[in-house]
């Protein structure tokens, strides 16, 4: 006789009764090969046999280092600002920083890699404020990494040169002033900078030098019929004695226009009236 819900079983087997409302599963059979038996495997033995998690660093062309140190300067970054940040082995411009209305660009040396929490946070206020104080901290980290920063390899880079422009060719003016102040002896060569102007720049360069590459650039919106040839020489002078006088030092600062450099610069024909065109023209020029 059968009780509701319960299966009969075979002569000689055990009776049992099973709940209806109870799922019930089949053993494999030992000779089953599909459902063999598998022996249960605790959790350690099973992390030793599988494979450990696997990151992957993204195919930029960037080293770890590099994105590392621009992720921890980001972290303290004001919200809705950007950075791009790239390692050099720059021997001169130790922390170059471009401030962009959203972006911060930042070129900096690669002693600054693997910095401590305290650097990094100087770097930060040093990008965002051109905070004095951080200026202080990374000058003196600076000075105890000197004996590295000289011993740095420089990568060589190429520089694509274009002098002569649309209405000025500053080679020839180079060659020139390079005769007329310098007797011919300066070492240096001379181009257009990029075309690159933001509205919401705090100052414009009109000239750089280089003094890794020896390298004058100038900004191309002195080629225009309208800007002076004297001016532009002017701009081309001033780059020059850079290539002259050397950079030095005062306190935790370097100094760039050192007292000879200002003297030998007013024996320039024009200074005087260079001086005060840029100070009569330099806002329409630029378009501020």
């Amino acid at each position: 006789m059968l009780n509701g819900g319960a299966e009969a079983t075979p002569t000689g087997a055990e009776s049992a009764y099973v709940d209806a409302r109870q799922l019930t599963f089949r053993f494999a059979d030992s000779d089953d090969a599909d459902g063999a038996y598998l022996a249960p495997v605790s959790r350690w033995a099973a992390r030793a046999t599988s494979p450990g998690r696997v990151v992957r660093i993204p195919a930029c062309g960037r080293s770890l280092e590099e994105i590392r140190l621009e992720q921890a300067v980001a972290a303290h970054l004001p919200p809705g600002h950007g950075l791009r940040l790239a390692l050099t082995d720059n021997h001169y411009n130790i922390v170059a920083v471009r401030r962009d209305p959203s972006t911060y660009v930042v070129r900096i040396h690669r002693i600054f890699a693997g910095a401590e929490p305290r650097l990094v946070r100087a770097v930060a206020r040093y990008v965002v404020h051109n905070d004095r104080r951080a200026s202080g901290v990374l000058g003196e980290f600076i000075e105890r990494h000197e004996h590295i920063i000289s011993r740095t390899p420089r990568r060589p880079r190429l520089v694509k040169l274009r002098a002569a422009g649309r209405v000025y060719d500053l080679q020839d003016i180079f060659d020139r002033l390079n005769q007329q102040y310098f007797e011919g002896t300066l070492r240096a060569q001379i181009t257009w900078g990029p075309a690159v102007f933001r509205a919401q720049q705090r100052s414009i360069k009109m000239g750089s030098f280089s003094v890794e590459d020896r390298i004058i650039r100038v900004h191309p919106a002195l080629d225009r019929a309208e800007v002076p040839l004297f001016f532009v020489e002017w701009i081309v002078f001033h780059e020059m004695l850079h290539g002259r006088h050397e950079i030095r030092r005062s306190g935790r600062r370097r100094c760039f226009h050192p007292p000879e450099f200002l003297a030998q610069e007013r024996e320039f024909a024009n200074y005087q009236r260079a001086s005060t065109w840029e100070k009569e023209n330099v806002d329409r020029l630029f378009g501020r």
